[in-house]
């Protein structure tokens, strides 16, 4: 950051909060509202009114690069645009199809990840690894726990230690081109059956073990989360018997549904509704014979090389006015009533992003030790090889 302003004549109240309203809608840049209003007053009156640019984070030096590990169409680019235009930072966006791929980066080292996106069964496994930092919660004034809602926040605090703040919840279902699959889909039992006969190479599934397996575990009357070996072994069959039937192995499955190559897919909640928005018969349905419910997170590495920028990042993308419009671009459902209250209706009376309770009932949270389990880990590897 640069050091070479000076405070200017003090100025009122008024011109302040005129300058404050011009910097959140983006008029101004963060180099002109310092400029304008002094480093000190601007830190002091940011932090205790708004938390736009919390004093602890740009106190420091946040350099001119970051990077955020993530997920595929899962941010409006316009988000990382604004916070560049505001602090500087230019943000590197990686994407992962997987969780189990993310954690074999972080046990690798070097990721350069200054921010990335866990899903809520994995925070405990890196904790225990001591992969993640426990949250400096002082760095993210915006966050508020209070307007969180539990079931879906719970996994971030590990024996009373926050280590990750909620980015927003799902679900897994199935994307499916109406015009061309014509048998009913309802169930993930439906799902495999027409995958082999009406949508032969025409089917995706996801390049990620919790989901892949588990989806095929569901279709078999199993828990979503079962490691008991004669499960696996079923599931295993019926995932290399359906494998000559698919498209492809693909957690980017968005361009292949767009483009009409792949006509049925597994879907995060996210994908459904933006597929949904823009290529209207495209729908998406939960398995009624149950399958996943999720919430993914922000946590920062131990490794990370600019945490300063992590958490200016982090604490950007927690201001209800910035976080609204992410998901109104994604499409993923908020786990912040703040958010909720600022959504449009047509965003929240959709029953992709905001099913009836009554669909994510049969729905389980992914368990801590499907991440590591090593059978899990062998079924998918033969399933890709086979």
């Amino acid at each position: 950051m640069s050091k070479s302003y000076k405070q200017n004549a003090p100025i009122s109240v008024e011109q302040l909060t005129n300058e404050l309203m011009r910097l959140k809608r983006g008029s101004v840049t963060r180099r002109h509202f310092l400029g304008v209003t002094g480093l000190g007053l601007a830190s002091a009156v940011l932090a205790r009114e708004t938390g736009l640019l919390s004093t602890p984070a740009f106190a420091e030096d946040l350099g001119k690069q970051m990077s955020i590990a993530t997920w595929p169409n899962y941010h409006d680019p316009a988000t990382f645009e604004a916070f560049t235009a505001a602090t500087g930072v230019a943000v590197e966006v990686n994407v992962f199809g997987s969780n189990e791929e993310m954690l074999a980066k972080l046990q690798a080292g070097g990721t350069g990840w200054d921010l990335f996106v866990p899903t809520n069964y994995t925070i405990s496994t890196y904790v225990k690894l001591g992969l993640i930092d426990p949250l400096d919660m002082a760095k993210v004034p915006n966050y508020n726990a209070s307007t969180e809602t539990a079931r879906f926040t719970a996994e971030g605090v590990v024996d009373g230690t926050t280590y990750a703040v909620p980015k927003n919840w799902g679900t897994t279902g199935i994307a499916l081109n109406s015009t061309k699959i014509k048998t009913p889909v309802t169930s993930w039992k439906d799902f495999f059956e027409v995958a082999q006969g009406e949508a032969d190479g025409r089917v995706m599934v996801h390049d990620y073990q919790l989901t892949t397996i588990g989806n095929a575990l569901v279709s078999l009357g199993y828990s979503f989360n079962s490691v008991k070996p004669e499960e696996l072994a079923k599931a295993e069959e019926l995932l290399i018997k359906v494998k000559p039937h698919l498209y492809a192995i693909n957690s980017d499955y968005q361009p292949g549904m767009r483009a009409g190559d792949a006509w049925m897919t597994m879907c995060w909640t996210n994908d459904g509704a933006q597929l949904n928005r823009d290529v209207p018969e495209i729908k998406f349905v939960l398995g009624k014979d149950g399958g996943e419910i999720w919430s993914d997170f922000y946590a920062i590495p131990k490794s990370a090389a600019n945490k300063p920028a992590g958490y200016a990042l982090l604490n950007y993308l927690m201001d209800p006015a910035n976080a609204v419009k992410e998901h109104i671009a994604n499409g993923a459902p908020t786990t912040d009533s703040r958010v909720l209250s600022l959504l449009p209706k047509e965003v929240t009376s959709n029953t992709i992003v905001y099913p009836p309770e009554a669909e994510l009932t049969p729905l389980e949270f992914g368990a801590a030790v499907t991440l590591t389990d090593p059978a899990r880990a062998e079924v998918m590897a033969r399933f890709k090889s086979a």
